[in-house]
């Protein structure tokens, strides 16, 4: 009787081992829609390099500003979003 107790208790601790890892994928998903990935922000900082004629010297500016659009972005999205 003892060693069916223990299989359900580990069965029991696995299945709440797969919640937690997915509330965790959640949470996760959740952060990326609210913050620029750092590949995002790159890519921005890099057009505004551009745009800017390729002036040098310029790129923590640069990443600064693609980091505050693509912000101001997510959060314009996210307020449309929520309005539907």
């Amino acid at each position: 009787m003892k060693s069916q107790d223990t299989v359900m208790d580990i069965e029991g601790a696995s299945k709440a081992e797969s919640r937690i890892v997915f509330l965790s994928d959640i949470e996760e998903e959740e952060r990326r829609r609210t913050v620029p990935t750092s590949e995002e922000i790159r890519q921005r900082a890099f057009e505004i390099y551009i745009e800017r004629g390729r002036i040098q010297r310029c790129d923590l500016d640069d990443w600064l500003q693609a980091e505050r659009e693509l912000q101001e972005k997510i959060q314009r999205d996210r307020k449309t979003s929520k309005r539907k």
